[in-house]
């Protein structure tokens, strides 16, 4: 019997997406809310900062860049110091030296002159306070997805994150093996997200947004048959090509390098297995990958779209998802299922949501 609730917090690099699941409620009256990204909110703090000329110390925990690192650069170019513990100067690489190179001085200790600003893709106390203001106790279970490329000091980050989904997908691929209660060692988003909130339940932002596509109405008759799902998200575009409870391909670029005639054209042949690694790594994209014996004599036509930036594929021949009547909570429903899953929680999900 599950008892308490589910907090499933998907974690993008424009917004975090959250949903409070009780077994007793409809979804329906479900706390949900969107929220900007923690990149956002704490690169809008840095720029405050910026703004007032004061030198600043990061600590915490490492966590996904974007919109930190640029507002960390755009720090230093004003000629004002920045100082980081090592841990959360992994955010913005994995080699440090690097990041030394930036001009960021590494330090354990703030000093005293630098206004402290603590780094993390769960600001667990935040919510807490925003909750208790609601009159919603904070719930007793968590699911949260993060992008983590992986720890990857000796190679682009790009080139490890798709040598993973390689092996993945020539390990069966299966949909249920993209949850995790401890990561793989590399994986240190997720590690440091598991620091915070012992006991979580884990998955790669782009895996919970597929496995929440798939509850969609319109995609669960094809499922068997073989689908595409298309998440275009604010700052990556995923794709995976899905049968059952596997995962046949995976595809993914970044957003603001596609338009729509070169997403409409990856898209198409990375359905009939025609498009390369190479050729989406060369472009700066993360790269593509198949499972041995793709494409099938029927390639997975049918397209079931989600994510924030989908109207970019408007016009593609297919079926924007809005899985329980919310296309922004799509990563989140998928953090639920999985988390039933895990938990053996016999009920079926569209009973369950």
């Amino acid at each position: 019997m599950f008892n308490g609730s589910l907090l499933a917090l998907d974690v993008g690099g424009g917004t975090q997406d959250l949903v409070i699941w009780e077994a007793s409620q409809t979804i329906e009256n479900a706390v949900k809310m969107v929220l900007p990204a923690p990149t956002q909110i704490l690169a809008r703090r840095l720029r405050r900062l910026t703004a007032q000329g004061q030198p600043v110390f990061l600590t915490g925990r490492l966590m996904g860049g974007g919109a930190i690192n640029q507002a960390v650069r755009g720090h230093l170019a004003r000629g004002l110091p920045v100082y980081a513990s090592p841990q959360a100067a992994f955010t913005f690489s994995d080699r440090l030296k690097q990041v030394q190179q930036w001009g960021v001085v590494l330090t354990e200790t703030a000093p005293p002159e630098a206004v402290t600003l603590s780094l993390g893709d769960v600001d667990s106390e935040g919510l807490r306070t925003l909750l208790k203001s609601f009159e919603v106790p904070f719930p007793s279970h968590f699911a949260v997805a993060v992008q983590d490329h992986g720890f990857h000091p000796q190679e682009s980050n790009r080139r490890g994150r798709f040598r993973y989904w390689e092996d993945f997908l020539n390990r069966q691929g299966r949909l249920q093996d993209l949850a995790f209660r401890e990561p793989p060692r590399q994986f240190t988003r997720m590690l440091a997200v598991a620091e915070v909130l012992p006991g979580v339940l884990l998955m790669d932002t782009c895996a919970a947004g597929v496995r929440g596509a798939l509850l969609d109405p319109q995609a669960r008759p094809r499922q068997e048959e073989g689908l595409m799902v298309v998440n275009l998200g604010n700052a990556h575009t995923f794709a995976a090509l899905v049968k059952g409870d596997r995962l046949w391909g995976i595809f993914e670029h970044h957003t603001g390098l596609l338009d729509q005639t070169k997403l409409f054209s990856h898209l198409a042949r990375f359905q009939t297995g025609d498009l390369t690694n190479d050729e989406v790594f060369a472009d700066n994209g993360h790269g593509c990958a198949y499972a041995p014996g793709y494409p099938p004599k029927r390639p997975f036509i049918f397209t079931v779209i989600t994510g924030p930036r989908r109207r970019l594929a408007q016009g593609w021949p297919g079926v924007f998802a809005s899985p329980f009547g919310d296309m922004m909570l799509t990563g989140c429903f998928g953090l639920v299922a999985a988390f039933l899953e895990m938990e053996k929680i016999s009920v079926k999900i569209e009973e369950a949501l």
